[in-house]
């Protein structure tokens, strides 16, 4: 996209079209106090070279990115194939658009129907589409689309979701519904769905995320029958899907709506995003899904070709008839997720989750011969929960002297105390990793 300033005298035209006589009286409604004047401090512009090793010596001071890490608790780090940003490389992938237009874009919408298609099978659906922005929002777009496939606004949901996707559930739909019931975690970490009001009676959507916050597989047979009593839909979310690689995905239990993170298949957890939402259904609500979906047909000559099949948002429909207003179809992101899981094939993704879930195994074991106290018995995937015989951020303060993120601290959260730490192990966590973890937690509690 090219960048064109504004001319003095493009200034000065729209500044009379406002009768403003120069920009200060233009920002006159900004108060005086914190108005700047007079120029920016900013040093002096570099030459390309000079630039360049400006930003390697700021790149070598984040000492950060040269830490061995187990943190995880939404975001995960996993090898990415250099493959993959190869070939998003391609221009005609970069594109800043949806690129929807079917005579043109056919390889783009290939690509977007092979996603949802490899989604589809992954979380064990019969529909998935390819329009979430993130697994927080495509969480709440599940809501969203219970309420309206059953016409009803009570919601059910575990404290097992992860804190920040339920801080996006419950600011989407804040005014919407007759009020949300939170079902407390069980001792054993799955949720405790015999905590429920017996009066509750009908409800939208019973909303349970697994692996939960905790790391721990839920209970999802039993989520299935809480929904069947209330006459709810049952809406399943992750923000692990490489779970699924091993673990009998969603649908396997007769999940209505499955929703979730995607970040983990080709797109690297870098300061905050991008992230992809992944969403999948059942054929029968398919209307009801936001976003769009993308289909196979044939052309005027019979051969095999792509189209936007079905999208229920406002440029498309009625606004009244809208299922949401999602207008990105986070095509980079999914098509790094497509290369990402071609590249592994339905071969290797096993392989990658079952080497994920023998270092996350190592580093726990390792913890609790050191110490640590397993928090939840029920089986987990890459995370766990661990009580330290400190607060958890007086050992992340020796972990970090030491060159290792050693976890994410959970006290405050819900449900957990200041000595509870979430530790993720992924592929690129070693068993001497998960050693030199261990002996920092020893020596932390030698001196605690």
């Amino acid at each position: 996209m090219r960048y064109i300033p504004h001319t003095g005298d493009d200034v000065r035209r729209m500044l009379a079209a406002v009768g403003a006589s120069s920009l200060d009286d233009l920002h006159e409604s900004v108060p005086d106090a914190i108005r700047l004047k007079g120029a920016l401090h900013l040093p002096e512009a570099l030459g390309e070279a000079r630039l360049l090793d400006h930003l390697e010596r700021l790149a070598d001071s984040n000492d950060g990115a040269r830490m061995v890490s187990f943190l995880g608790g939404g975001a995960y780090r996993h090898h990415i194939p250099p493959a993959v940003d190869q070939l998003l490389l391609r221009g005609e992938f970069f594109t800043a658009y949806t690129p929807y237009q079917a005579e043109l874009s056919q390889g783009n919408l290939q690509a977007i129907f092979e996603f949802q298609t490899m989604i589809a099978r992954l979380l064990g659906m019969e529909v998935a589409n390819a329009s979430m922005y993130d697994g927080a929002s495509a969480s709440a777009e599940a809501v969203l689309m219970a309420m309206r496939a059953t016409r009803r606004e009570t919601v059910v949901l575990s404290s097992g979701i992860n804190p920040a996707h339920r801080g996006v559930i419950d600011t989407i739909t804040q005014y919407l519904g007759d009020g949300k019931t939170t079902l407390p975690l069980g001792t054993d970490g799955r949720t405790d769905y015999t905590a429920l009001d017996a009066s509750i009676g009908e409800a939208a959507a019973v909303v349970v995320q697994s692996p939960n916050f905790a790391g721990v597989f839920e209970d999802l047979p039993a989520a299935r029958k809480l929904a069947d009593r209330l006459g709810a839909k049952l809406v399943v979310t992750f923000t692990e899907p490489l779970a699924y690689a091993i673990a009998e995905p969603p649908g396997a239990f007769g999940a209505d709506i499955v929703a979730g993170e995607g970040q983990s298949f080709g797109v690297p957890a870098s300061f905050g995003g991008p992230y992809l939402g992944l969403f999948a259904a059942k054929k029968d609500d398919v209307r009801q899904m936001p976003g769009r979906l993308c289909g196979e047909t044939v052309d005027g000559d019979g051969k095999r070709a792509f189209v936007l099949t079905l999208s229920t948002r406002e440029q498309h429909i009625r606004r009244e008839k809208a299922t949401s207003n999602i207008c990105t179809n986070q095509a980079l992101c999914a098509l790094a997720c497509t290369i990402y899981l071609t590249l592994h094939g339905k071969n290797g993704l096993p392989i990658l989750a079952r080497q994920n879930l023998a270092t996350a195994n190592a580093a726990r074991e390792a913890l609790e011969n050191a110490g640590a106290k397993r928090k939840y018995a029920a089986a987990h995937f890459n995370e766990f929960v661990v009580t330290l015989p400190m607060p958890a951020e007086v050992f992340l303060t020796a972990c970090r002297a030491k060159g290792i993120i050693g976890g994410l601290p959970l006290g405050g959260t819900r449900g957990f105390g200041e000595n509870d730490l979430l530790v993720c192990a992924t592929e690129l966590n070693t068993d001497e990793d998960a050693k030199r973890l261990a002996a920092v937690l020893s020596e932390a509690t030698h001196a605690y």
